[in-house]
């Protein structure tokens, strides 16, 4: 058993949060910030100052002898450069500890050797880091000792965005004018700001550490390229919500006081649908914090796990055949004073504005619909989308039956008269309490949920970023306010003119919603009939960035501009090149080095054994026989389609580049891939174990 955890006195200690700068800053200063936090008013460097020596001399209290700049590049993992507090020696010999407003505000990481997407040339050096003043800063220990982890925003010496971090707050600020503006019109003059919130629910594998070293297709490519399924895999359902084994109890246990040290308030775990994955959730936080949270968090599941001879898999399908993992985006438009612009209340259809909200992001999402798809993107997505685990590669909304009605009431009528009530559910156990139950059900299949007083975007790919899908339903959230809110203050009678909006949105964009199993194969076709577009692979999605739709919305918000739209579709294929080439020769390797050895061992032994029991006599090898000719059929077919892999290749064009080269990637390459891999798959099934030269599934599922 470990120490009790007092998670209040726990809970951000390693934060330079509010209430450490209310404490340490001089008043007025504390006044200064908090104005830059909240209303975006400049920084002045004298302010700074004082905040960088009082945030220096805190972390140096928790042990840091360094600082750095800690921001998202287009990489898909965070990136740091740590500088330590010293100066420089003083003539006695002795340094000092310091750390100046400049220092705080700016940083200079290299910018030519991120992905820019061609916006930067390699001789182009030069980037900036930006202090994000919104998210606290934090200090991490580690084996390195105590850094002071400043979040920040990267963008180029030319001022185009580099990072996930900058669209994120620029979409944050195009959302929040137009959100207010819309509140205005109902007469709200109090709340000054609106903001996105969001709890992004994180799934993820753990497997025993030493199997994980002996798969070389986990090292170097987050899933398993080869692996037949055990006996059993999550067929009989027992492991979601399971009791969590003590192993796995002691690495949460672990976890979650890491994420309290550092203010992510993990709230939820639990075992997932697979054997081996498991979840963890957060409570709500500003989308942008709640973006640097989620980075936190993946980076702490890593960590611990190593502690605990594990290693943790953010992979999106580490495992053919189980459930891949991802993670739930619940986003929802909070006020300052605490107003949820999602909340339908008691009687939603007397919910004017709710209902102007809700069919709003019903005409955002039905019209930006390939957009959102790509902001979930991943190569490893490609792989969980569509199977009956995760939404399907088709946006579309799902309402419930309650908001359904009173959307079906604004179309047929123009007028909502009534909201269908929960009422109560009866267990039929007499000690068991009767309560009222939700006026909705929930939808596991669909890809954009209403789920109370929010909505659950469930695309995600568990490694990714949640800031991309976070930009776009901001943008798009704001540019159909904008819209709404022009038509409405220019009504002539707002009432009327409301309710004619509302209606003329609910009608015109219905065909987005489906409230149906989004995995029955029916679904696919009746989404074609509506016009809804089906992207199934990246490749797939990545044209939706640049279309004229998108650039028109994005610049119009000043979120993207075209250059920096088509630098991000250009680092999208090439990651998805760059993804399928590792994974190919990472199956040419293993192919070549481990499994054809494995399988000419095992033929030469049982050959043997065949010509040793054939010298005892009249004795019958046909089992034996049998198995010698199944094994070296499938080692000729697993030569066969090594040796095609091998040529696509060593034929990927060297004159071709972006999606050019994607394209012929997933075309070409992704089903030889497939092809080899059904005959490796067979053999594991017949050969020795004790021949086969990695770990099972069976072994590294079940096994933690």
């Amino acid at each position: 058993m470990g120490e009790y955890i007092n998670v209040v006195e726990t809970f951000g200690c390693d934060v330079f949060n509010d209430s450490v700068m209310q404490e340490r800053l001089p008043k007025k200063v504390y006044k200064e910030l908090k104005k830059t936090m909240e209303e975006g008013k400049e920084l002045s460097m004298e302010v700074a100052d004082v905040v960088a020596h009082e945030m220096k001399e805190w972390a140096i209290e928790k042990g840091a002898t360094h600082f750095s700049h800690w921001f998202q590049p287009l990489t898909g993992v965070t990136a740091e450069k740590h500088d330590a507090f010293i100066t420089a020696p003083m003539d006695n010999g002795k340094v000092l500890m310091s750390f100046s407003g400049k220092e705080l505000i700016k940083g200079e990481p290299d910018a030519s050797s991120f992905p820019s997407g061609g916006l930067r040339a390699t001789f182009e050096a030069r980037g900036y880091t930006t202090w994000d003043c919104t998210s606290p800063a934090f200090v991490r220990h580690d084996s390195a000792g105590g850094t002071l982890c400043i979040p920040t925003a990267f963008c180029s010496y030319t001022g185009e965005a580099l990072d996930q971090k900058t669209p994120l707050l620029r979409s944050m600020q195009a959302v929040n004018t137009q959100a207010l503006r819309l509140i205005r019109l109902f007469g709200n003059t109090t709340s000054k700001k609106v903001t996105p919130s969001v709890g992004a629910e994180q799934e993820y594998f753990l497997i025993d550490k030493e199997k994980w070293m002996q798969r070389k297709d986990l090292i170097y490519t987050g899933r398993t390229l080869f692996g037949a399924m055990p006996p059993k895999g999550q067929e009989m359902d027992d492991h979601y919500l399971g009791t969590i084994r003590q192993r796995v109890s002691a690495y949460m246990r672990e976890v979650n006081e890491e994420c309290w040290k550092l203010g992510v308030s993990a709230k939820t775990q639990h075992n997932e649908v697979a054997p081996a994955q498991h979840e963890l959730a957060p409570i709500y936080a500003p989308v942008n914090i709640a973006a640097d949270h989620n980075q936190i968090m993946m980076r702490i599941l890593k960590k611990v796990a190593s502690r605990h001879g594990m290693r943790c898999l953010l992979h999106e399908k580490p495992f053919a055949g189980l459930n891949g993992s991802g993670k739930h985006n619940n986003w929802s438009l909070t006020t300052d004073d605490g107003i949820n612009l999602l909340e339908p209340g008691k009687t939603p259809h007397e919910n004017v504005q709710f209902l102007l909200v809700l069919t709003c992001i019903l005409k955002a999402v039905d019209e930006h619909a390939d957009l959102l798809r790509e902001s979930a993107a991943d190569v490893g997505n490609d792989h969980r989308l569509g199977g009956n685990e995760a939404p399907p590669a088709v946006i579309s909304v799902f309402l419930g039956e309650q908001l359904q009605d009173v959307l079906e009431q604004l179309i047929s009528t123009g007028m909502a008269t009534h909201s269908k009530k929960g009422g109560m559910l009866e267990t039929g156990v007499k000690t068991l309490p009767d309560f009222m139950k939700d006026a909705t059900d929930r939808n596991r299949t669909s890809p954009f949920a209403f789920t109370g007083n929010k909505f659950e975007f469930r695309m995600v790919g568990s490694r990714d970023s949640i800031s991309s899908c976070n930009v776009v339903l901001n943008t798009i959230a704001a540019e159909v306010f904008k819209e709404a809110c022009d038509r409405l203050e220019a009504a002539p009678d707002f009432e009327l003119a409301v309710h004619d909006l509302i209606k003329e949105y609910a009608t015109e964009h219905q065909r987005i919603v489906f409230n149906g199993n989004g995995y029955a194969p029916e679904w696919e076709a009746e989404a074609k009939r509506r016009g809804l577009p089906h992207l199934p692979s990246m490749v797939d999605a990545i044209p939706a960035l640049t279309t004229e739709k998108s650039v028109n919305l994005f610049e119009n918000f000043g979120v993207f501009t075209r250059a920096e739209l088509e630098s991000r579709a250009e680092i999208q294929y090439e990651i998805y090149a760059k993804a399928i080439n590792i994974e190919a020769k990472t199956m040419i390797d293993i192919a070549t080095k481990q499994i054809i050895p494995a399988v000419i061992r095992y033929t030469t032994v049982l050959a043997e054994s065949i010509n040793a029991v054939r010298a005892v006599g009249s004795v019958d090898v046909s089992v034996q026989l049998d198995h010698l000719t199944k094994a070296s059929r499938l080692l000729k077919d697993v030569n066969t389609a090594m040796g095609t892999l091998k040529d696509l290749v060593a034929k990927i064009p060297a004159n071709i580049e972006g999606r050019e080269r994607a394209v012929y990637c997933r075309e070409a390459i992704v089903p030889a891939m497939e092809a080899l891999r059904r005959p490796v798959d067979e053999l594991e099934m017949i050969v020795d174990k004790e021949m086969w030269p990695m770990p099972s599934y069976g072994d590294m599922i079940f096994e933690v």
